[in-house]
């Protein structure tokens, strides 16, 4: 018998899955703030007998680290722990019980998931190659946790020489995991932009400088960037999510105030976005006699898999679930904090499954996110089987 199948002999048994994720999914924590869940996730894991736990990595973040009985790599396990400003709208009985938080994202399954692999990894610590450092992780939603954590040394002491994570997605059929090599998910920036124009009566716009009709207009402009400036095999995605201006019907405003994302896979694509907004920006306010001040923010980098951990990820799904459900899957346009570890060592971050029927379909940061529960023993013999492969 195998390591890989030893470590299976004993599961968890899928209903301590299911209610460890809605215990954490209805008590939700933002970003940053996750002190409950960080504090749960350190009890549970000091009853395992770790041979060190560490807390407050990158704020809230919580580290415990096994050491095998056996020679072998040292191997991060990851999941993160934050939830979302959302409003939930499904009436079930594990339902948010913190109004404007949800865990919207499938986070709360993902501590599940790594909370049972470590209780059973540490049960066979003796046939485990090398040692694990399970990591759970704060603020992946827009806060870089996984940076914060690699500045407070989460890949050192010990010195991590391989990361796995996964994510529940609700665009993939349950029991099936997905895997891609290189860039997986893309990059993720934003921008700030206002445009300083000349407030003025809506009747008499020959006196005003209109910063409405230059949002417009620019708006509909910055999409050139992606149709006819980077070419078609290089996927990328300017989006202005937030627009803001005036007070009422018939007074042009001085001001107006955008948000966005800008999202690529190519790294000289990414890098040369800023400049392609700015050289739109500076040509249309000489046209339109306005004004702007321009921030764009660098956050997350694409995140790039390692083929060889992907091949390991590969080797152990099919042994696990079946070579006919492990899928080789497009690139996903969300990003991911991962992409900081990922860039440190080599990694593999792949999708499991959640997609179970109509309710469970719904994307995710969507009030009416749920995933297939079964994802959770898909998640967590996949998160138990890593470790226990050198």
């Amino acid at each position: 018998m195998t390591p890989l199948r030893q470590a299976q002999d004993k599961l968890i048994p899928h209903d301590d899955l299911v209610a460890t994720r809605r215990r954490l999914h209805a008590q939700p924590e933002l970003s940053m703030v996750e002190h409950e869940t960080a504090a749960y996730v350190a009890e549970q894991l000091r009853s395992l007998g770790l041979d060190d736990l560490r807390t407050g990595i990158g704020i809230t973040g919580v580290l415990g680290t096994l050491k095998g009985g056996k020679p072998g790599p040292v191997t991060l396990l990851r999941a993160d722990m934050d939830a979302l400003p959302i409003a939930e709208v499904i009436d079930v009985p594990y339902k948010s019980t913190r109004p404007g938080v949800m865990h919207a994202c499938g986070h709360d399954g993902h501590v599940a998931i790594l909370l049972a692999a470590a209780r059973t990894l540490a049960a066979r610590r003796v046939e485990v190659p090398g040692t694990l450092v399970f990591c759970f992780q704060p603020g992946e939603e827009g806060h870089a946790g996984a940076k914060k954590m690699i500045d407070d040394g989460a890949l050192e002491n010990p010195h991590v020489d391989r990361t796995f994570a996964l994510h529940l997605f609700s665009g993939l059929d349950v029991g099936k995991i997905g895997v891609r090599d290189g860039a997986f998910f893309a990059s993720a920036d934003e921008f700030d932009l206002t445009i300083r124009g000349k407030g003025g009566h809506g009747a008499m716009p020959q006196l005003a400088v209109d910063p409405v009709a230059a949002g417009a207009y620019l708006v509909t402009m910055l999409q050139t960037i992606v149709s006819r400036e980077i070419a078609p095999k290089d996927p990328a995605v300017v989006t202005v999510g937030q627009f803001m201006s005036g007070t009422t019907f018939n007074v042009i405003p001085d001001e107006a105030t955008m948000k966005g994302t800008v999202r690529a896979f190519d790294a000289e694509v990414r890098k040369s976005m800023p400049e392609r907004m700015r050289r739109i920006l500076e040509g249309l306010a000489t046209a339109l006699r306005f004004d702007y001040d321009f921030d764009y923010h660098w956050s997350y980098p694409p995140t790039v898999n390692s083929r060889e951990m992907n091949d390991v990820v590969r080797e152990v799904g099919r042994r696990e679930l079946g070579a006919q459900n492990v899928v080789e899957h497009d690139i996903v346009m969300w990003a991911e904090d991962m992409s900081f570890m990922q860039e440190e060592r080599p990694g593999a971050y792949f999708i499991v499954g959640a997609r179970g029927g109509l309710e469970t379909s719904f994307p995710h940061h969507n009030a009416r996110f749920d995933i297939d529960e079964r994802a959770l023993d898909v998640g967590y013999r996949m998160m138990t089987a890593l470790g226990s492969v050198g």
